[in-house]
């Protein structure tokens, strides 16, 4: 399981288009958001930086923790 920091992730909108960016990249991926924490877990078959590079794209920072 991979887990980023995403500090700019705040609400429900953050989280949907968070999780639709990780499965455009790795579909059979699951991700866990948790916007209290602001982290993102990924687990399932998924190359990190492909991941970190899709939710940067998406206009959040996220940090590989």
């Amino acid at each position: 399981m991979t887990t980023f920091q995403v500090t700019d992730m705040t609400c429900g909108h953050c989280v949907k288009t968070i999780t639709n960016a990780v499965h455009a990249v790795a579909p059979d991926s699951t991700v866990q958001c948790d916007v209290a924490t602001k982290q993102v877990k990924i687990g399932g078959a998924h190359e990190a930086g492909t991941v970190e590079s899709a939710i940067r794209e998406a206009g959040y920072t996220p940090q590989a923790l």
